[in-house]
């Protein structure tokens, strides 16, 4: 034995997030100090017009909770800003000055992010995104707790 245990599931999730997010935290530093990663989604979402955490949340894969904190984020940051909207039920989002001209930093890094992906998905020889996304369709449908239940149920 080599004295290393095999990584689980989760810890190489964790494990190839961080590396990701190191990486591309590395390059957004240059653009903007207080840009954090965790910002890309919400930019993205209100970019292709979402206006409140809900339709953030349906337009990603990231919580509401984790929208919410995230957005709460951006407003200190002075990227984002809430206004009321017309039917007063409802606080809308919206880019700030700020905002908008880091959306425009922002567009080509994302394009060259995604070229990155796919030659790292050369290099791996797998596709790596459509697989993440096949993953997380099928947890979906059924969740990780059920799965263990069911292979204990089987070998019980």
């Amino acid at each position: 034995m080599s004295g290393r245990e095999r990584p689980g599931l989760g810890e190489l999730l964790r494990y190839v997030g961080e590396l990701v997010e190191q990486g591309a935290e590395e390059d957004y530093r240059s653009l903007h100090p207080a840009y954090r990663p965790r910002y890309t989604p919400v930019l993205r979402a209100l970019a292709a017009g979402a206006e409140t955490v809900t339709e953030i949340t349906a337009r990603t894969r990231v919580t509401q909770g984790a929208v919410s904190q995230t957005i709460g984020l951006m407003v200190t940051d002075g990227l984002v800003e809430r206004h009321g909207l017309p039917d007063g039920r409802k606080s809308a989002l919206r880019l700030t000055p700020a905002g908008q001209a880091l959306l425009g930093q922002l567009t080509p890094l994302w394009q060259s992010t995604f070229a990155a992906i796919e030659a790292l998905e050369q290099e791996i020889g797998h596709p790596l995104l459509r697989v993440l996304e096949d993953t997380a369709e099928a947890l979906e449908r059924q969740g990780f707790a059920a799965r263990l239940q069911a292979v204990r149920g089987a070998t019980a």
